[in-house]
């Protein structure tokens, strides 16, 4: 694990916030892990760990501005930044049903840009929204409770997306 980036996430105050699975810090260690366990490559495995930095659709609360996205290129490089950025700028309602289609449309949530991106980004954002969720399942039995079946029929429908890992830890974790 970056030592520098998470020196990083608790200046900013994620040991201290509030988040459905314990602290955001803690969450984002563990989606870090779990990134590694499932093999991802350093950048991908660095954007889980600070997926979070810019607020998300699903938790608005920001470590980091995006006017000043070179702070956390310093620290985490600037591939696993730009992961962050896109994941964080992911408009949900609008992108999330579309990821898998060839060529699919990406809202970028904080801009308004319709965006068409490369498969490779696809899978990385898909990955990195796996190990998120997956997490949230296993250390919160509501969310798990809740969400599951919502979250199997999405990640179902990314399974084109999603590396082998990743899809078992689906098919373990969710109804």
């Amino acid at each position: 694990m970056s030592a520098p980036v998470v020196e990083l996430l608790a200046a900013r105050g994620a040991r201290d916030i509030a988040h459905p699975g314990g602290t955001l810090l803690a969450h984002l260690r563990r989606v870090h892990a779990l990134l590694r366990e499932w093999g991802a490559r350093p950048a991908v495995r660095l954007a889980g760990l600070s997926h979070a930095y810019y607020g998300t659709d699903g938790f608005p609360t920001a470590l980091g501005e995006v006017t000043r996205r070179e702070e956390l290129a310093g620290v985490a490089g600037e591939e696993a930044e730009r992961l962050v950025y896109f994941y964080a700028s992911c408009d949900r309602a609008f992108s999330y049903p579309r990821l898998a289609e060839d060529g699919g449309p990406f809202k970028d949530r904080f801009t308004g840009a319709l965006l068409h991106p490369p498969l490779a980004l696809r899978r990385d954002f898909a990955e990195i929204t796996a190990a998120n969720e997956l997490d949230l399942a296993r250390v919160n039995p509501d969310i798990r409770a809740r969400h599951g079946r919502e979250l199997l029929d999405l990640f179902t429908a990314w399974e084109v997306l999603l590396s082998g890992p990743a899809w078992r830890a689906v098919r373990l974790i969710l109804p």
